[in-house]
């Protein structure tokens, strides 16, 4: 085991006054050149929005960092924006984004070259690879069961319904926008349902598409109130609603994502070891334990394009700093790329790092409030690589 701390390059991406964020850890703000990066600009970074709070959705061209902006949206929260990403690799200029209209929660495809629009009748939350197929699941139940996750606008018609069977998991054909529902919460209730289910809210979120876009994960969430702290499964199944999987159902799992081959590593707990980083493999029982000698607290974890490094961040320490890290698993060395003072903010409005892969395999950009606003930065790591 070896922990390195290595100088890499960090520059500034956005500057104040207004704030600038990308959002969660699963996608890549880079389009297929890795000229162009797409952002989000609010005025405030002091509460949570409401649906009547306009977020300005942009590009940055790298070449001279300039902010472009393109549309807003009144759907968003600071965790994971409005789920803006690009379909494909972005190179034929098609990005994604959720909004409210008409006192409903839609999403819009918008080409940054002709200003082609088209509206979809539902939110997305995940895109596959290729870009043609999303999930959708309720934003509606998200705001009220976990504050900061969800959008601000349109009330849960299932709010005090513990396990709704009109609720759940949806596919969408982008080139169409027809939708169709693939699980219910109480059709994931029913599988291979535990005691610890009954008397418990449930609900879906982080749902992520597998690299060959053939199946996603998604957290299964259930508590007795908002308030109070929630327990976690996290499960597998195809686009089309088949083979259904448990890949961990101990109480806890935080943070994953996929590698190739139907790995998955995520945050989790295992019974009989504890709260660790672990790879698992998709249907299948294969498990082991990753970095157990390098990390002990949650992170949000992914892989490297290649699949070869695992790039993860902390939470605030005793400082208020958070490290980003990369861990080779091989080899089992930790190297240290970058630290960062956090602003102590509520739960709700805290600026998470979420560091996230260029599709070169050699940047990172991230969120941070270090310089006394919300910014994005890139880390080079050409001379850490």
């Amino acid at each position: 085991m070896t922990v390195l701390s290595a100088s890499a390059s960090v520059r500034a991406l956005t500057k104040g006054p207004r704030h600038h964020f990308f959002g969660y850890y699963d996608k890549s703000p880079w389009d297929a050149s890795g000229r162009r990066l797409l952002a989000m600009e609010a005025s405030f970074m002091d509460r949570a929005p409401c649906a009547s709070d306009p977020l300005i959705i942009g590009i940055i061209d790298t070449a001279n960092d300039q902010w472009n902006p393109i549309a807003e949206t009144r759907a968003w929260n600071w965790q994971q924006g409005c789920m803006l990403q690009w379909l494909g690799n972005g190179s034929t200029g098609d990005l994604i984004f959720n909004d409210l209209r008409e006192g409903r929660f839609v999403s819009r495809i918008v080409n940054i070259h002709t200003g082609r629009e088209r509206l979809l009748d539902r939110p997305i939350y995940a895109v596959n690879p290729a870009g043609t197929e999303a999930v959708s699941l309720s934003f509606s139940r998200l705001h009220h069961q976990r504050r900061g996750y969800g959008y601000d606008g349109v009330a849960d018609a299932n709010r005090s319904i513990a396990v709704p069977e009109d609720d759940g998991l949806y596919r969408v054909d982008l080139s169409t926008g027809e939708s169709r529902m693939i699980l219910s919460i109480a059709e994931a209730v029913e599988f291979e349902r535990q005691p610890a289910f009954e008397g418990k809210f449930h609900r879906f979120n982080h749902a992520q598409f597998s690299r060959d876009g053939n199946r996603f994960a998604f957290l299964h969430r259930y508590q007795t109130a908002p308030e109070r702290g929630h327990l976690t499964r996290l499960l597998t199944i195809g686009i089309d609603g088949s083979a259904l999987w448990t890949v961990s159902d101990d109480e806890m799992v935080s943070h994953y994502d996929w590698g190739v081959n139907g790995r998955i590593i995520a945050w989790a707990r295992r019974r009989e070891i504890g709260d660790r980083y672990f790879l698992f493999r998709d249907q299948t029982d294969q498990i082991r334990i990753v970095g157990e000698e390098c990390f002990d607290s949650d992170g949000h974890c992914s892989f490297s394009p290649d699949g070869e490094w695992i790039l993860t961040d902390t939470y605030p320490d005793d400082d208020n700093h958070r490290v980003v890290a990369l861990y080779h698993p091989e080899r089992r060395q930790r190297i240290n790329i970058g630290r960062f003072h956090s602003m102590p903010l509520p739960d709700e409005i805290r600026c998470d790092l979420h560091p996230r892969w260029g599709r070169c395999g050699r940047k990172v950009c991230i969120d941070s409030t270090h310089e006394g606003t919300r910014q994005m930065y890139i880390i080079d790591l050409e001379e850490v690589l």
